[in-house]
């Protein structure tokens, strides 16, 4: 009978959240090891259907970087990175479009549907979902050219509005294109936080496979923005956890209420951070 009151009181638990965010919208960054591990698959997936099923309106952009490799290394492409960007030549582009939207957008589309939801994958290009600009890698002063990366220049939310209305999931891949239609890829951290500011999400979460912002070795379940700064000064905060809470606090700073760098290898992570007292991983507010 235990097990049983345990599981009225989870709910229970959970019943004042449910309260709070329904109608409301989170935007996900799905990406890591919660994209490459079978059960995490699946557990993601039933967290978003949940989600969709008591009135949450769930928004994901996805990754693809382990996928990608793969396949530049199968057709003997050799990958380059400068500051954690790829560099990304006409050829490679190809194959970043045909790995994210082909393969890696349709396996999560057909996850979330196996799993009883009404996913819809995108690009940013649909629909003209992002208006895409090239991005330089900014070194000593100078801008270096590392191909056809981009950053998201504008979004128009309009499509995402639509399957909204219309009770669909949208799961996105991080491909946009230019006023002159010329494509790019763009680092699925920033495409989430810049479609989480155009909805004016109430969450962007990024799903990452380390706990969430460590502190001297221990996990910061909260920061504040006004305490970010210093900490990358003092090096609290580095390597690439540095892009990913600059992403959040541009989020935060264009009207995202909260976003959350959490931990993707734990099974139902996304449920956990938004409908229990303790959460996990790091939040971010204002």
């Amino acid at each position: 009978m235990k097990k049983y009151i345990d599981k009225v009181n989870t709910l229970i638990e959970s019943f004042p959240y449910i309260q709070e965010f329904y109608g409301k919208t989170v935007v996900i960054k799905y990406g890591g090891n919660a994209m490459i591990d079978d059960s995490l698959k699946k557990a993601f997936a039933t967290d978003v259907v949940l989600m969709k099923l008591i009135g949450i309106n769930p928004v994901i952009l996805h990754g693809g970087g382990p996928q990608i490799n793969t396949l530049l290394k199968q057709v003997g492409v050799k990958s380059e990175f400068v500051a954690g960007l790829r560099v990304t030549d006409s050829e490679t582009m190809h194959i970043v479009e045909m790995v994210l939207v082909g393969n890696v957008n349709k396996e999560i589309v057909n996850n979330i549907n196996l799993a009883g939801g009404r996913a819809v994958g995108l690009s940013g290009k649909d629909g003209a979902l992002i208006t895409a600009e090239k991005l330089y890698h900014q070194q000593n002063g100078e801008k270096i050219d590392i191909g056809l990366v981009g950053t998201v220049k504008r979004v128009n939310p309009l499509v995402l509005e639509t399957l909204d209305r219309e009770h669909f999931i949208p799961v996105i891949a991080p491909i946009g294109a230019d006023a002159q239609g010329l494509t790019y890829n763009i680092n699925a951290d920033i495409a989430a936080g810049k479609i989480a500011e155009a909805l004016k999400a109430e969450k962007l979460i990024l799903l990452t496979d380390i706990e969430g912002v460590m502190i001297d070795g221990t996990l910061e379940p909260t920061l504040r923005m006004g305490e970010i700064p210093g900490l990358i000064e003092k090096g609290k905060i580095t390597g690439g956890m540095i892009p990913k809470v600059g992403c959040c606090v541009d989020a935060v700073n264009g009207g995202v209420e909260k976003a959350h760098i959490i931990d993707g290898r734990i099974e139902h992570a996304v449920l956990l951070e938004i409908f229990t007292d303790a959460g996990i991983g790091t939040e971010i507010v204002a």
